[in-house]
């Protein structure tokens, strides 16, 4: 019988995290999320990665998806935290968020960039690069390395389900902040966050250095 994602990380010493373990706030969730492992189970087995960037889209940013109210393709973004949306940017890269506000409230956490833990070998091969630290940098990146599509839209990070978010006993890491990358709108509003100082981290070396 096929070993589940959790039993798999569970060897890795990692722990599920419930809905409840989350914060229901679009900043508080961006800068949670940091340290924390993304787990994906599809046909290829289980992946997993330590969460190193991330960017809020809360509510009122004009920058966000949800800043015109809800439509087909951002309701994911009002169900309440802790749920899956999936976007398609430039025409082909696809886009991992969680919903992040209460039942009914637009916000969104994109989730930009993580450390390979698990299923390194499978990465490389959907990402055709052998270079560890470039694996699952930046949001298209690791939404390939991840296989990420629509069909995980509106499903919810949860133990059992194709995505959840774990942890382990790893020390707090050093979360730094910047400005948001690629936009136009609300560009000036420091709400990317990041590990200080990783490999792992997409983005311009003038942005790391915070």
């Amino acid at each position: 019988m096929r070993t589940s994602a959790v039993e798999t990380a569970a060897l890795f010493g990692l722990r599920p995290l419930h809905r409840q373990d989350l914060p229901v706030e679009t900043k508080a969730l961006a800068k949670f999320l940091i340290g924390k492992i993304l787990v994906r189970e599809d046909a290829s087995g289980v992946l997993a990665g330590r969460i190193v960037e991330t960017e809020a889209y809360p509510p009122g940013d004009d920058a966000a998806h949800h800043r015109s109210g809800r439509t087909r393709r951002n309701a994911s973004l009002f169900l309440a935290h802790g749920h899956v949306y999936v976007y398609r940017a430039y025409g082909t890269a696809m886009m991992l968020n969680m919903s992040s506000e209460a039942e009914g409230v637009g916000g969104g956490v994109l989730i930009r960039a993580a450390e390979p833990m698990i299923g390194i070998d499978v990465m490389r091969t959907r990402r055709g690069i052998d270079d560890i630290h470039r694996l699952a940098r930046g949001p298209g990146c690791l939404a390939q390395a991840f296989a990420i599509d629509f069909a995980l839209d509106g499903s919810h990070y949860g133990a059992g389900n194709a995505l959840w978010i774990g942890a382990d006993e790893s020390k707090p890491p050093r979360v730094a902040r910047s400005v948001r990358i690629g936009i136009t709108r609300d560009a000036d509003k420091p709400l990317r966050y990041f590990v200080r100082g990783s490999r792992f981290v997409s983005g311009p070396a003038k942005l790391n250095a915070g």
